[in-house]
């Protein structure tokens, strides 16, 4: 029966040990990266509703830039805030459970540093809304015409809802093309729910 070489043995141990955290690595990444896609997702979305909704009732285009941008700045705040206070719970569950489970002060340290970081992702969810909310407020920025400003938002904003349904299908793994229409579908709807129901509001007058 032949015998593998102990250098053969350890250099195969290696590359396993290498490939497996090159594949940890990849997906600890692609995790941020579809996270991060979400949370422009969420910001392009929530903001241009918000401004489609005023558009219903004024139009003003500093109503609707203003409108957006206190959407941007609220929820990139709100983003930070719950992404902070949720990883940082998560850290103390973590931090707790390797305490009691390892012994060594230095091996402690170690595992702690690989965690998530409460700050960095706090920074990172706010800019990521931030970079999904400035799409409708540079797309109506430099439109004066209501109508035509209005179609510039609702054309720019399928762009990117499009843009970030593929992406987060690609990082996901999932199918591409079905992704994409649920994400340019949903945002559409959110818009039209909005607009609309504003518009409803606004022709019955709140006294």
């Amino acid at each position: 029966m032949a015998t593998i070489p102990d250098d053969d043995m350890v250099h195969h141990q290696t590359t396993v040990e290498l490939e497996s955290k090159d594949l940890f690595d990849y997906s600890k990444r692609s995790q941020w990266l579809r996270a991060a896609v979400l949370g422009a997702n969420d910001g392009l979305v929530s903001t241009a509703s918000l401004m489609m909704g005023v558009g219903a009732v004024k139009k003003d285009m500093k109503a609707m830039i203003l409108t957006g941008f206190a959407g941007l700045v609220a929820g990139a705040c709100s983003m930070a805030i719950g992404e902070f206070v949720s990883v940082y719970s998560q850290l103390d569950i973590e931090v707790a459970q390797i305490k009691r489970e390892i012994n060594r002060r230095d091996i402690v340290d170690a595992e702690v540093e690989s965690l998530p970081n409460p700050w960095q992702a706090a920074a990172a969810s706010a800019l990521a809304f931030s970079l999904g909310a400035i799409v409708p407020l540079l797309a109506a920025s430099f439109i004066k015409r209501y109508k035509v400003r209005l179609l510039v938002v609702a054309a720019a904003v399928t762009v990117a809802l499009a843009i970030f349904g593929w992406l987060g299908a690609a990082l996901g793994r999932a199918p591409t093309v079905k992704s994409t229409i649920r994400v340019v579908v949903g945002g559409w709807m959110a818009m039209a729910i909005t607009y609309a129901l504003t518009m409803l509001i606004g022709a019955k007058g709140l006294h």
